[in-house]
């Protein structure tokens, strides 16, 4: 490429990648340019942004630049970095557990469902325990769905009751109870000090307790669920970030008939 004063010449740009020692990259490969974002309890002045630069170099950041900060209130101050970061990770060993089911659209898993089940399945899904937001579950169930993918409610093999938040687990379990329900699906969105958790297990617990829990599919979602945290604490499945009807409703479709073939 040439001409003009953006003009880049490749041969001045470091081309190599080794999988096996991964850094960020920023300008040029391997150069380890990250910016990252935290808060400090303590006043805004000089001190507070050398601070801010010798925590960075115990992380492992070279050449740290306090390039923003800000009081958010007396006592506490803000600061936006940038650093080289001096470690890697080997990319080649990494194994993330991740939900086995093909993903298709509405379409194909409603002709899938009257092919394999033969009925509707029952879905009951709530942000439940202490959680008032309803962004996650509305977005999996609710019949306009979110981002072009419908929602579970529209699917014509699936009868979907969206109980909406701050749902008590006792209410959630009688609910399911009630109408027979195939599956659960669980959306937690507040996490602090991993109340998202103690939601999660004490449902477990609950569905145990009474028997159940071998009787439905247990899945949760939420923006720090991952599928090995779900598995880990008792569910059959978790979705995170980036997740919609399509892979849920995928999921469940294709669970049933696996056992429903054991």
């Amino acid at each position: 490429m040439s001409g003009g004063l953006y003009s880049m010449d490749q041969r001045d740009f470091d081309q190599t990648l080794d999988l096996k020692k991964v850094k960020p990259y920023g300008d040029t490969m391997n150069d380890g340019k990250t910016q990252m974002s935290f808060t400090l309890p303590v006043p805004c002045n000089d001190e507070a942004i050398e601070a801010a630069k010798q925590l960075m170099k115990k992380m492992g950041f070279e050449n740290p630049q306090v390039v923003y900060y800000r009081e958010l209130t007396k006592g506490f101050t803000f600061f936006n970095c940038y650093g080289n970061c001096t470690h890697n990770v080997d990319y080649t060993s990494i194994h993330v557990p991740k939900v086995e089911s093909t993903v298709m659209d509405m379409k194909e898993t409603d002709t899938f469902i009257k092919e394999n089940i033969g009925r509707k399945i029952v879905v009951v899904g709530a942000s439940t325990g202490t959680d008032a937001h309803t962004v996650g579950i509305d977005a999996i169930m609710n019949m306009k769905g979110y981002a072009g993918h419908y929602g579970i409610e529209r699917y014509e093999m699936f009868e979907a009751l969206n109980m909406g938040s701050q749902i008590p687990n006792e209410e959630f379990i009688a609910k399911a109870i009630e109408l027979k329900a195939d599956a659960l699906l669980v959306s937690q969105t507040v996490t602090q000090k991993d109340v998202h958790i103690k939601n999660l297990v004490e449902l477990v617990e609950m569905m145990e307790a009474e028997g159940l829990r071998d009787k439905m599919l247990l899945i949760c979602g939420g923006p720090r669920i991952s599928h090995e945290l779900a598995k880990e604490l008792g569910y059959d499945a978790g979705f995170s970030m980036n997740s919609y009807a399509d892979d849920v409703a995928s999921y469940i479709a294709q669970e049933m008939n696996r056992r429903l073939n054991k």
